[in-house]
């Protein structure tokens, strides 16, 4: 067997090294291209992500950025609360006595006066207790008179003594029986009037207020233990909270409150604690709190959702934002951020609300440009965008 050429050898080796070199260096420069295209690409993206509105659109929708600054605020604790009735300003209306309802006077929600008659009762018991009272005031009367006409005769030494003497007690014993009979129709919540026994007589409010609940039917029986109506003065109401025991500290009597409800967005309540309670709760390890707020306009309601706000002393620096620049985004809370000839949807973390503004924790830096006005016109454009998107995959 033959021995190869050495030179043959090099050469083939300087061959193949050369193809090594060359697909290498091939390669590199594609992966240079392939980034360069990458870079160019996610560029363009950027800018397409940006939401655009013309001139007209801006002026037709309003649109209008606020730089956002850091402000003080003061340090407060947010707890959830209802709004109750004021126990105190609450009456539960029943008859004192069992009797046919013959008339209603007040319907649901009417706004009564104290003294107010509600509805009308027709009573057998009611009945026999003025019966009773108007012929005691009569044999009051005759008694009165026999004795009057006695202590004239004893005067004059025509009557003896022991005859003035009973006239004087059968007087004395018509007036109790004629104040008996008038306490009975007292305690059955009777006047007594007129000259003829009456059966009926009225179920009135013993405070003015609202009627919130209504149970009397024309027809059927009332009786004392089951209430006909409930008249409660809604000028002031009760807010009820739970405070955390770790909270309790910053909880006095006397404390300011402002409370808010999701009817009347935007709006507080001014209010003042009033109540703190003495036990703990062992369940929730919470303490029960009431604040009192006045309604004189009636725009909270009994049993409405709210948040309490108690102010702590302390304050801190934040982030803010009107609450109208917020809105929701694939379920995410979002502002709009001017970005040279658009709009960037930002997803942002939310802390506490008061007045009309809410901190916010991040996604936003100090000086950037948020819109707070025309934000669901970006809204409806960036919605529309991603159904375009959705479309094109």
């Amino acid at each position: 067997m033959t021995k190869g050429n050495p030179m043959r050898k090099n050469f083939i080796a300087a061959a193949i090294a050369a193809l090594c070199l060359a697909g290498c260096g091939g390669e590199t420069h594609d992966d240079h291209a392939k980034t360069g295209a990458t870079a160019e690409k996610s560029d363009a993206h950027d800018k397409e992500d940006l939401i655009k509105l013309s001139a007209e659109e801006m002026k037709r929708s309003n649109v209008r950025s606020e730089a956002i600054e850091e402000a003080t605020l003061s340090g407060e604790l947010t707890l959830t609360a209802n709004v109750q009735a004021n126990q105190d300003a609450l009456a539960h209306i029943a008859p004192r006595a069992p009797g046919r309802i013959v008339a209603v006077y007040a319907a649901l929600g009417a706004n009564v006066k104290a003294g107010q008659p509600l509805a009308l009762l027709d009573s057998l018991e009611v009945g026999e207790a003025h019966s009773a009272y108007l012929q005691a005031a009569s044999e009051a009367k005759l008694a009165a008179a026999a004795f009057e006409r006695a202590e004239k005769l004893h005067a004059e030494q025509v009557m003896p003594t022991k005859d003035w003497q009973r006239a004087r007690f059968e007087n004395e014993k018509a007036r109790a029986q004629l104040a008996a009979a008038t306490d009975k129709l007292r305690l059955l919540g009777v006047t007594p009037h007129g000259d003829r026994a009456a059966s009926t007589f009225p179920v009135s409010a013993p405070i003015s207020g609202t009627v919130t609940e209504k149970h009397a039917v024309l027809g059927e029986l009332a009786k004392p233990d089951a209430s006909l109506f409930t008249v409660i003065n809604l000028s002031t109401l009760w807010i009820s909270a739970n405070v955390s025991e770790k909270d309790l500290s910053i909880v006095r009597v006397g404390a300011a409150a402002k409370v808010s409800v999701a009817a009347w967005p935007g709006q507080t309540f001014a209010g003042k604690v009033t109540y703190v309670g003495a036990t703990v709760d062992k369940e929730t390890r919470t303490v029960r709190v009431r604040i009192e707020v006045p309604n004189s306009d009636g725009r909270l309601k009994p049993d409405m959702f709210a948040t309490a706000v108690l102010p702590t002393g302390s304050t801190t620096k934040a982030l803010t934002l009107p609450e109208s620049a917020v809105t929701l985004l694939q379920g995410l809370p979002t502002v709009f951020v001017e970005e040279g000839a658009g709009f960037e949807a930002r997803p942002v973390e939310l802390g506490d609300r008061a007045g009309g503004r809410v901190t916010v924790k991040s996604g936003l830096k100090t000086g950037e440009l948020v819109v707070v006005d025309g934000v669901y016109a970006l809204k409806a454009r960036a919605l529309k965008s991603q159904i375009g998107s959705g479309h094109g995959h």
